[in-house]
């Protein structure tokens, strides 16, 4: 609506106005992933998850933007909104050089050039993350589409056998609900810290009535749900990486997230 939230940088207190609340600063980071075993699982074409296993770089922190804010200030009458995080560069022309909607989508299911027959030399994922979540142009959709058909195929042939068949056209049932990458939140719901990712878009699929909040918690396992759904469409044994939780898991109150972790890791040499 155009107003001003002013705040001061790790003021746990944030900034307040309008029914908007906003905290900047480092946090420990809450996500949840063996990144390691994923990438050696994509390389190898074989299930690489081993239990336990281990947070890559635990106990890093991230700069963070929380927003908090009152929905029946906000968006009051909405039920479903799609959330979409961003960072533009500022100016006049404001470029858009990093999106996320759900985790991992260019990590896992755009990044890997090797199943792709029609892009395999492409590097997607700038490309991907310059697009408007929520209306994609034109000139790469083609593209973006191949790669998805391509490595979600990959993902579900992983336990030998195919729970996400493909069309006459070598179209994956899954390619265009990942294309429409954000989360899908229902504000009348309650809030859920488990179990609530992609419910609401599984329900649609499978014609029936949401359940939960939707969205994504912080500490919720998404991965393990991800890895799930991609490799035997949630008919089988969950597929887990091996970690469960935070080790420092966030919090029920404002802003959420831990605070920043005093000795964080020192990164490995090719970061």
């Amino acid at each position: 609506r155009g107003e001003t939230v002013s705040f001061g940088l790790n003021d746990e207190r944030g900034g307040s106005a309008d029914g908007v609340r906003v905290f900047a600063g480092p946090r420990w980071d809450p996500f949840i992933m063996d990144a390691p075993a994923a990438l050696k699982t994509i390389a190898t074409g074989k299930l690489a998850f081993t239990d336990p296993g281990a947070i890559y770089l635990d106990g890093k922190n991230v700069l963070s933007l929380v927003v908090e804010f009152d929905y029946a200030e906000v968006v009051d009458g909405v039920q479903l909104v799609g959330v979409v995080a961003e960072t533009l560069t500022r100016g006049r022309l404001n470029v858009r050089i990093e999106r996320v909607g759900r985790p991992e989508v260019k990590n896992l299911m755009l990044a890997p050039k090797q199943f792709d027959q029609v892009n395999r030399d492409l590097e997607i994922r700038d490309l991907y993350n310059m697009e408007d979540a929520f209306h994609l142009a034109e000139g790469y959709v083609g593209a973006y589409r191949a790669r998805l058909n391509a490595n979600l195929a990959f993902w579900d042939g992983l336990d030998g056998k195919i729970d996400w068949p493909v069309d006459g056209n070598g179209i994956h049932p899954l390619t265009e609900l990942v294309l429409a990458d954000y989360l899908v939140v229902d504000v009348t719901k309650p809030y859920a810290d488990q179990g609530s990712f992609f419910e609401i878009e599984r329900a649609t699929r499978e014609g029936r009535a949401h359940e939960t909040c939707g969205g994504r918690a912080p500490n919720d396992d998404v991965m393990d749900t991800i890895f799930t759904l991609l490799v035997n469409a949630a008919n089988g044994p969950v597929i887990r990486d091996g970690v469960d939780r935070a080790t420092t898991p966030a919090s029920h109150t404002f802003p959420y997230l831990a605070p920043p972790n005093p000795k964080p890791p020192e990164p490995p040499e090719h970061l």
